[in-house]
């Protein structure tokens, strides 16, 4: 990956949600929490699924196919923070507060460790194991 990438903040994402962010389907991150924090960030997929979710699911409701395997445990792409909204439009909005996201874009695979909210990566983050998939039905 990029070393100038690197130096992004980081947020952490469950499966399948940041693929749909990185892929431009999601144009909203929901969060229990605001942040004035605006600009360019790394999407990592974490360890673990969004338990609540299925792929069929997304299917019946927003008409897209998630693929069943997805990559977890990295960098999965990035996005730009546009602002932070408790009401929104967007089908993906739930609350109660909202990251905007434009010029989201998957990137290479880059196994690292995640962390609660934002992070920075740091030379001990960096030692992956590989690449993990999780399946879902």
């Amino acid at each position: 990956m990029d070393k100038d990438l690197l130096r992004l903040p980081v947020l952490s994402i469950r499966q399948p949600w940041a693929w749909l962010i990185v892929n431009g389907y999601k144009d909203i991150e929901n969060r229990t929490w605001p942040t004035r924090f605006r600009g360019k960030v790394l999407i990592h997929a974490g360890k673990k699924w969004d338990e609540g979710i299925m792929p069929a699911d997304i299917k019946s409701m927003y008409g897209v196919e998630v693929p069943r395997r997805l990559e977890t445990g990295g960098i999965v792409g990035m996005a730009e923070i546009t602002d932070c909204v408790n009401k929104s439009k967007s089908p993906w909005f739930f609350g109660p507060y909202g990251f905007t996201l434009t010029n989201a874009k998957p990137l290479p695979f880059y196994p690292c460790k995640g962390k609660m909210g934002f992070f920075r990566l740091l030379a001990k983050d960096l030692e992956g194991n590989g690449n993990e998939y999780k399946e879902r039905s």
